[in-house]
């Protein structure tokens, strides 16, 4: 029988929500991790933007968005009902408006940018999970769910550019939110390290439960 593939980059924070909603769906798959500067031609002829992350599902359907692949993994089996805790608009700002200011404050030589400036934009939208963390300790609830786990990576990335800066604002519920995410099974077993996959690789099968 055919393997799902994921084509994925481990610290690409889209690849990680990916890989999340994998994990909690308890879908096994055929992991490939690829080299960004050397994509390989499997993943170019089945996405010709050639970004990661990728799914091909064992009957042939490519899945090309991380949003996409996490609501595909849940649509058979959410143990932990991550669906009912999903915010369509708070992770469209994140993917709009706060992407925009992390690259520009993490790559400003790429961008042309002044990163203090655009790491205050990016606080904004920090200052606005902490409000809501404050009030249950998840984004939509008192459980994780589906919102927090698309999120949470670009929130590890904006933090870890400037970790002192980081440490310094008042955002106590955000940044122990943050940390119980780090901290937990669930992405200890997503961050797994493997070499970049090349044709002729004995496969890397990532197990579909959590506890397999």
């Amino acid at each position: 029988m055919a393997n799902h593939v994921f084509y994925s980059f481990r610290r690409c924070p889209y690849a990680m929500r990916a890989r999340l909603a994998l994990a909690v769906g308890g879908v096994p798959y055929e992991l490939r991790e690829v080299r960004l500067s050397n994509k390989p031609s499997e993943l170019l002829t089945i996405s010709a933007k050639g970004t990661v992350p990728v799914l091909q599902t064992a009957d042939g359907v490519v899945i090309g968005e991380s949003l996409a692949i996490m609501r595909w993994a849940l649509e058979d089996r959410d143990p932990q009902g991550w669906l009912l805790r999903d915010d369509p608009t708070l992770i469209a700002t994140n993917d709009g408006m706060f992407k925009r200011e992390l690259d520009r404050y993490k790559y400003p030589a790429r961008h042309g940018s002044a990163p203090a400036w655009h790491r205050d934009n990016g606080l904004r939208f920090l200052q606005e999970l902490e409000a809501r963390i404050a009030v249950a300790g998840q984004l939509c609830g008192a459980v994780q769910g589906l919102a927090d786990a698309a999120i949470m990576p670009f929130v590890r990335q904006f933090a870890g550019v400037d970790q002192d800066w980081f440490a310094a604002q008042p955002l106590p519920c955000l940044k122990a939110w943050l940390a119980k995410h780090i901290a937990s099974e669930l992405f200890a077993r997503i961050m797994y390290r493997v070499a970049p996959w090349s044709p002729g690789d004995t496969p890397t099968i990532v197990a579909g439960s959590l506890h397999d």
